[in-house]
């Protein structure tokens, strides 16, 4: 069994927020309330955003991955936020374009490898609109949850030890 952490608990629907810097203040506090990530979690998160763009334009629905540093991380995990409306997020890789983004994975990992390796799974669900309008549309965390187990391999980051 994989120890990354996921179920409905990391799960977050209806995020409602005005800013990036509110969607990952709520994300990242969900996480610390868990005991998965510190406290430096939240203002690392939020100052790796300002530097790093994470938004992504993808088919459909624009999504953001904010991830930081592993010192911050006490178990790795996967946090999902469904937005109730779009929070511009800058483009990733472009300094002055940014994105209506309404969905929100937040990458809490305890070691750069597995980061890495996730990153290049969640790429294959952004290039499926079908998936992302699913995630989007779904009100039962418990079916999101099961439509990214099956899309995400969690065992197979967990063998990167």
């Amino acid at each position: 069994m994989s120890n990354i952490y996921f179920n409905e608990s990391v799960i977050l629907l209806n995020v409602e927020a005005k800013s990036k810097e509110e969607v990952l203040e709520k994300m990242g506090q969900n996480l610390v309330d868990l005991d998965l990530v510190k406290e430096s979690f939240i203002p690392a998160i939020i100052k790796r955003e300002e530097e790093y763009a994470t938004g992504l334009p993808t088919s459909g629905v624009a999504v953001a991955i904010p991830h930081t540093d592993v010192e911050h991380v006490h178990r790795k995990t996967v946090s999902i936020g469904v937005l109730d409306r779009a929070v511009e997020f800058g483009v990733m890789g472009d300094d002055e374009e940014t994105i209506p983004v309404q969905i929100v994975f937040l990458l809490a990992m305890d070691e750069a490898h597995s980061q890495l390796s996730l990153l290049q799974q969640l790429m294959a669900v952004f290039q499926n609109e079908e998936v992302l309008l699913s995630i989007l549309e779904e009100k039962n965390k418990s079916s999101i949850r099961g439509l990214l187990e099956e899309k995400l391999d969690f065992d197979a980051l967990e063998g990167e030890k």
